[in-house]
């Protein structure tokens, strides 16, 4: 890795850092990577089997460093592992968006599925200062793979519609989601997710904003709607409960820092 590189680490959904810099450093967005004469250090004596990979930062301007430690390597003592998740809800306490993790992430575990070419099975090359990969056979080039995903705020004059789906921890409810279809338009996906898993229908669709989500690979688009008609019926696969509620009478929210949560707390302001 070049010198004076920002270097992150991760396993999987977790970010890893010293466990001194963990304890001292937490509440501070700009200090969560490794310097890179001490991440080169760390490969080679405790992660040797790592994947090391540089990507340019979304404004081309610099390039970062990842490095992604196999899921069954053991960590050192001296290291912990922070939930991606957990720094999503940081970055919205303080305000401070940090891009660079959730880029590095993302990228991270998709160069674990595109090793190989897709076409001619030969192992790809990595390009130098670029984010995708070329395969040395026959050239074929492979970018970071980005799934749309729908997320949809559901009204009825003052009731929101919130859902628990099976994944959820007990009591959490949150909005109806679902990943986009080949040949279908976000707008479709919305009317078809919400159809299929409460059996209602919506009018007056419109965009909100969205969020990149490296879980593993998804770009969340957030929508809301009206409800136009139908009897709330869940889908007993995905979705075991959904119901209306009131601002004075909400339930259990998902975590800060997801679109998810954004679109409620948006909701509650009104």
């Amino acid at each position: 890795m070049t010198n004076e590189r920002q270097v992150f680490f991760f396993q999987g959904d977790t970010l890893l850092l010293p466990a001194e810099t963990l304890e001292t450093q937490t509440d501070s967005l700009e200090t969560l990577f490794v310097p890179s004469e001490f991440a080169n250090a760390v490969c080679a004596k405790e992660f040797k089997n790592a994947d090391i990979f540089e990507t340019p930062s979304l404004d081309q301007n610099t390039m970062i460093a990842g490095v992604s430690v196999p899921l069954d390597t053991v960590l050192p003592s001296d290291w912990k592992a922070i939930p991606i998740r957990q720094i999503l809800t940081m970055s919205a306490e303080s305000g401070k968006p940090f891009s660079h993790i959730l880029r590095v992430s993302h990228i991270a575990k998709w160069r674990q599925d595109s090793r190989f070419c897709g076409t001619c099975g030969s192992r790809n090359a990595d390009v130098p200062e670029q984010e995708h990969r070329q395969c040395p056979n026959c050239g074929r080039l492979e970018f970071p793979r980005i799934c749309p995903a729908v997320i949809v705020l559901i009204t009825d004059e003052n009731k929101i519609l919130l859902a628990h789906n099976k994944r959820f921890k007990e009591g959490v409810y949150s909005h109806i989601s679902g990943f986009n279809e080949a040949g279908e338009t976000l707008e479709e996906t919305v009317v078809r997710e919400i159809r299929e898993e409460i059996s209602i229908e919506v009018k007056d669709i419109e965009y909100v904003k969205s969020q990149p989500w490296p879980f593993p690979n998804s770009l969340m688009v957030g929508y809301k709607a009206r409800y136009a008609s139908g009897i709330i019926k869940p889908d007993g696969e995905e979705i075991q409960d959904a119901r209306w509620f009131t601002k004075d009478n909400m339930p259990l929210l998902p975590s800060k820092g997801s679109l998810s949560r954004a679109l409620i707390d948006e909701w509650l302001s009104v």
